[in-house]
């Protein structure tokens, strides 16, 4: 039988020996069983060897002068590339002992000298069958692992779709339009990216996190489609009992989002969407609502939020440009606003949208 790779049909098999009449022995007996056998008379050779070729399986002498077999096989053991590789030791030797001591580094299998072709074949068929089906499953199962990655990147995707498609109806309802969300998107994103060149926010955004609040920045409203047409087109002062209606507009999309996720571990799209749909109404000086938090017990992206979002309903009147609507804003920086965000808004106003 031959035991082979898909490349040339034949498994490399490593004969590691500090002994010559003990490698061209092994040599042999492998090559007669069609694999294709390498030769090293040491473990520092046999290391270097392994860097440049792939072998399907390692026969190592235990004693040799400096890198002894087990010390070679640790050292194939904890690299990542050669971890896998089998290893079948051989010795003049069979204290049980020794034997104990080569499976606990690793090995796969012992062989004792003098050589008997017949048990050498047998013991390295076994081992070479075992790495090949050990690769077919290895390779089962990163396909299988493709293949479950593309289906929950599907699911994924169709969740957002139907998060954005919500988002869009509770915008309309309040009278905005898509080019207000896609501002909206576009400014969290500058901004953000303008907080990472401040060495006060520098370690808490990375590229990630600006993708991230680009894509979440849109859903912050989404809590409006549980709240009446009337409530939301407000054009008179409304009642107690209808303002506590528009505020929980928070809680409700929070928990809408969670209940779509809820049986998958949380992701930073989901993670930082809550955080904006629940407290992007929060301020500074602790006003805001619904839990009443200040400062940074509010979450970064719900902060950067709540400058945006006022900033785009402000501009989109078109008599109000984007250095009027600042104006406007700075009473509410260090009440209703971070002032240093705020401060970092005003300053990277002309690449606003």
């Amino acid at each position: 039988m031959v035991y082979g790779d898909k490349k040339n049909n034949k498994a490399n098999v490593l004969i590691v020996d500090d002994l010559e009449v003990n490698r061209v022995v092994l040599e042999e007996i492998i090559s007669n069983m069609g694999c294709s056998p390498f030769l090293a008379e040491s473990g520092e050779t046999a290391l270097n060897m392994v860097k440049k070729i792939s072998f399907q399986l390692i026969l190592t002498d235990i004693s040799m002068p400096g890198m002894d077999g087990y010390e070679l096989c640790r050292r194939l053991k904890k690299n990542d590339k050669t971890m896998n590789i089998p290893v079948v030791f051989i010795s003049a030797f069979d204290n049980p002992k020794d034997i104990i001591d080569g499976f606990l580094l690793g090995g796969e299998d012992y062989i004792t000298k003098p050589f008997i072709s017949e048990i050498v074949q047998a013991r390295v068929g076994v081992q070479l069958r075992l790495y090949e089906a050990k690769q077919e499953l290895i390779e089962l199962n990163r396909k299988l692992q493709v293949s479950v990655d593309e289906q929950l990147e599907q699911m994924e995707q169709e969740k957002k779709n139907i998060l954005y498609a919500l988002a869009n109806i509770s915008y309309q309802v309040c009278g905005y339009t898509k080019e207000h969300t896609d501002r909206l998107s576009k400014n969290c994103r500058i901004l953000a990216q303008g907080m990472q060149l401040s060495p006060m926010f520098e370690d808490k955004i990375s590229d990630a996190y600006v993708d991230t609040i680009e894509l979440a920045a849109p859903l912050c409203d989404i809590g409006n489609i549980a709240v009446p047409g009337n409530i939301l087109k407000r054009k008179r002062e409304l009642t107690e009992e209808e303002n506590a209606l528009l505020k929980n507009h928070t809680n409700i999309g929070a928990e809408f989002l969670r209940a779509l996720y809820a049986n998958n571990d949380y992701n930073d799209f989901v993670s930082v969407s809550i955080d904006i749909i629940r407290h992007h109404h929060e301020n500074w000086d602790g006003s805001g609502y619904p839990d009443a938090l200040k400062k940074e017990q509010i979450p970064l992206a719900a902060q950067i939020v709540s400058i945006m979002e006022e900033y785009c309903t402000l501009t989109d009147n078109k008599d109000i440009s984007g250095e009027k609507a600042f104006q406007i804003m700075k009473s509410n920086s260090g009440i209703k606003f971070n002032p240093d965000i705020f401060n970092i808004c005003h300053k990277i106003l002309r690449q606003l949208c």
